[in-house]
């Protein structure tokens, strides 16, 4: 199943997407809790009525969570060939061998960087000149828990979505964590909508990206270094994970960076992700 936050008739609302048929089945949900949740009003499990079918074309996309309760989780360098082109350019964090980091790496981006399907990427050249794209499956929390196993991981996982983590690599390379440059205003791209669990195999699962018409990444999330269960297990050490949380798992090779010369992104570029079982996600670049 697929789940579409979206404006409609001067509302938010949510609903099931049918992509074939090109319409949203509205549910019958206030606006303010839609506002409040997104996607998250349905992870209740109660049946939700339906009021009236909508054409996806008359209706503007939303982020599926499109302000999350807390900091967006995500993991660096998940995948070999990904850490093999960052260290050629220079980028290397210990400990990160040529196989890849012993345990994830976890960073976050605050929530108000989350923006919708086909708002603009903002780059400010007064902050960065260096603004990378990043395509990557994102895990949706559906079931609160803490110190999760990973042979349970997946029963706490409500489904996906693409999100594109966009990066300063000048103020990555500045600091010494990466908060600042993971977190600048519009860094964050997330949808189309998102997906339940059993929509998507993990074991074979595309991921691609172009910026205009170059296909820049092209690889599999069996490539993963390390997989969800994993991923969810290590940030449950302790750490309660809760419904509505979003975990983005890492991006291939072909970022920017890893060319030579690097190709960043520009005012103009259009950034389009799509990854297998969920759609595409498209973003335009613009210059403040």
């Amino acid at each position: 199943m697929k789940l579409a936050v979206f404006d409609w008739q001067g509302g938010c609302h949510v609903g099931r997407v049918k992509e074939a048929e090109g319409v949203v089945e509205r549910f019958d949900v206030a606006a303010a809790t839609v506002e409040a949740a997104g996607i998250g009003c349905v992870f209740s499990g109660a049946k939700l009525p339906m009021t009236d079918t909508v054409p996806l074309s008359l209706v503007t996309l939303r982020a599926p969570i499109p302000r999350p309760a807390r900091n967006v989780f995500c993991i660096g360098k998940n995948y070999r060939e990904h850490v093999a082109e960052m260290a050629n350019q220079g980028f290397r964090s210990a400990p990160v061998g040529a196989d890849g980091p012993k345990a994830p790496i976890v960073f976050s981006k605050v929530p108000e960087t989350v923006i919708a399907p086909g708002a603009a990427i903002e780059i400010d050249p007064a902050v960065s000149t260096a603004i990378d794209y990043e395509a990557e499956l994102a895990v949706i929390i559906g079931r609160q828990g803490r110190c999760i196993s990973p042979e349970n991981a997946m029963d706490h996982v409500w489904g996906y979505t693409i999100v594109n983590d966009v990066s300063a690599r000048d103020l990555q390379l500045q600091h010494t964590q990466w908060l600042v440059g993971k977190s600048q205003d519009t860094f964050c791209p997330m949808g189309p909508w998102a997906v339940t669990a059993d929509e998507v195999d993990l074991s074979d699962t595309p991921v691609k990206c172009w910026v205009n018409d170059e296909l820049r990444q092209d690889s599999n999330t069996a490539l993963m270094i390390f997989d969800v269960p994993t991923l969810i297990a290590a940030l449950s050490n302790g750490i309660t994970l809760k419904p509505g949380d979003v975990i983005a798992t890492g991006t291939p090779a072909g970022v920017g960076m890893g060319f030579d010369p690097p190709k960043y992104l520009k005012d103009g570029d259009r950034v389009r992700i799509e990854i297998g079982g969920i759609g595409t996600l498209e973003n335009p670049v613009k210059a403040l």
